[in-house]
């Protein structure tokens, strides 16, 4: 048992009036499973990504 039917409900945040299908800038956040750090670290406040971060980067 499992799957989508567990999923919590989430609030919609999208703004009421905004036309989403324009162009614009985006703020991404990727969560990973137990928050892993599957892309890369910090060190000293700063991000050091390894080659899957730099792949995803280069994705989005």
């Amino acid at each position: 048992m499992g799957g989508i039917d567990m999923l919590p409900e989430r609030k919609n945040i999208r703004l009421p009036y905004y036309d989403y299908h324009t162009n614009g800038m985006y703020f991404v956040t990727v969560c990973t499973k137990g928050k892993e750090h599957l892309f890369g670290e910090v060190i000293d406040g700063e991000i050091h990504m390894n080659a899957m971060g730099k792949y995803v980067a280069r994705q989005l």
